[in-house]
């Protein structure tokens, strides 16, 4: 969320010696919150000294998108890897499983509209002289970006592959006594050929780092009704007409495309006739966001083609829908993140076993985004499980590229003392996680206040 900061000093004469006030004031939805502290004055020109090293706003999303516009890709964001240092472990306790689910890697884009439409409407457009020079510009990148994806509809890239490779090395080395010696490494994934390669490809980094693993890995239809849950309650619910009125209002109001089409076409009336502008639009942005996983990065780009208000309003679009989709929202039922209630019960149930295991190792999971989302809200990590009512809200309190980049994932570490007292801390996109639970050690919570935190949480689901 968006939050500006103010900081005022007030000195006053106290007993002839001066003292003051440092008020940090946090500007949020309007709203001011004040901290006061009263102090000496050497102690509080020391805090002061650190307050105003400290940036004075937090990133927004448009502030983001203008550090890295590849950010603004929604979903098609490329992996970043964790951004923070790790908290110590609270002293005594050290790693013994990990358990996870994540996203497949970076992928070509899914079905062939997604390169055709773009394509041939450049090129009717250019075999009627249609075109301006910027439109033949980006009619030949779209050709090249198309003919690299040729055959691979939604397959994993090589960039994809490495991903999954940095994952589990970095994972390897945050926790290596999870993975020491001969233990057992359990890993399942979905049927899809993108998380079966992504499974492999970190599966093979683990034997790299440590031949002795003992490996059991599956993609089955067998354990489909956790890992890739189907519920067409929810799904009506998701497809509801109320959803799609709300979300196709937004998106008329946002709508952002009309230069864009002047940049690429010398007819407007032509253009009326023949091209679904919003349409085109919404696939040139796609296609943009994807190149930053295909190897055609750093060679080809489609950003030019958009300001960063286009941009920014294309990525407010997508963004509300993943919200609506799998989030905490009242147009959807607010019960979207209950579709993953069998994987949060497989992810508990299988810690529970393993925790009666002196090196039971981990519990690999290779999947979706439709997956990591909804079981994030459903967690309330970092705040993401919270209702939101007013659709003009979403872009400034929850954003999909932090939740749901290529290769997202979500990392269950478990820490134990001697005494057997059994702590875990949830790791998204291998950076530390808030939940809603008292803990005297956050980000490490009791695993028995989690268990019960999750399990009530699973109670209240009624259909």
């Amino acid at each position: 969320m968006s939050r500006k900061k103010r900081v005022c000093l007030f000195f006053t004469r106290n007993n002839g010696t001066f003292a003051g006030k440092l008020i940090i004031i946090m500007m949020k939805n309007e709203l001011y919150n004040k901290i006061i502290v009263t102090m000496n004055t050497k102690n509080l020109l020391l805090l002061a000294s650190l307050v105003f090293a400290m940036p004075l706003s937090a990133q927004s999303p448009l502030e983001d998108f203008k550090r890295d516009i590849t950010l603004s890709g929604s979903n098609y964001v490329a992996y970043r890897g964790p951004q923070k240092q790790l908290t110590p472990a609270p002293k005594g306790y050290k790693p013994f499983y990990l358990s996870h689910y994540g996203r497949h890697g970076s992928r070509y884009m899914i079905g062939k509209q997604a390169y055709d439409v773009p394509y041939f409407s450049l090129l009717k457009a250019k075999q009627e002289g249609k075109l301006t020079a910027k439109g033949e510009e980006t009619l030949a990148k779209v050709k090249l970006i198309r003919e690299e994806a040729k055959g691979r509809d939604g397959e994993l890239t090589p960039l994809g592959a490495l991903q999954h490779q940095g994952i589990t090395k970095r994972m390897m080395e945050r926790f290596p006594e999870i993975f020491a010696g001969n233990t057992n490494i359990e890993a399942r994934s979905t049927v899809v050929i993108r998380c079966i390669l992504s499974m492999e490809n970190g599966l093979q980094q683990m034997l790299r780092m440590n031949p002795k693993l003992h490996i059991f890995h599956d993609a089955s239809e067998h354990d489909m009704y956790y890992m890739n849950q189907g519920d067409r309650y929810l799904d009506s619910l998701k497809n509801s007409v109320g959803r799609k009125v709300v979300q196709e209002e937004f998106s008329k109001k946002h709508a952002c495309y009309s230069r864009v089409m002047q940049e690429l076409f010398n007819d407007p009336a032509w253009v009326k006739q023949n091209i679904n502008q919003s349409d085109l639009n919404r696939k040139l942005y796609e296609m943009a966001s994807s190149v930053q996983g295909t190897e055609l990065r750093g060679k080809v780009s489609l950003y030019d083609l958009f300001t960063e208000e286009e941009l920014y309003q294309n990525w407010v679009s997508t963004n509300i829908w993943w919200q609506m989709a799998y989030g905490n929202s009242p147009y959807t039922g607010n019960v979207q993140p209950y579709s993953q209630r069998n994987l949060l019960m497989d992810i508990i149930q299988k810690a529970d076993s393993c925790i009666a295991l002196p090196h039971p190792g981990a519990t690999l999971r290779y999947g979706h985004d439709t997956m990591v989302t909804p079981l994030t809200c459903l967690l309330d990590l970092n705040g993401y499980g919270e209702e939101i009512r007013d659709p003009e809200r979403i872009s400034s309190q929850w954003f999909d590229y932090k939740i749901t980049p290529m290769a997202t994932n979500l990392q269950f570490v478990f820490y134990r003392n001697k005494a057997n007292d059994v702590l875990v801390k949830v790791l998204l996109c291998e950076d530390e996680a808030t939940l809603p639970i008292k803990s005297d050690v956050e980000p490490y919570y009791h695993w028995n206040d989690f268990k019960a935190y999750c399990l009530e949480k699973l109670k209240g689901y009624k259909k």
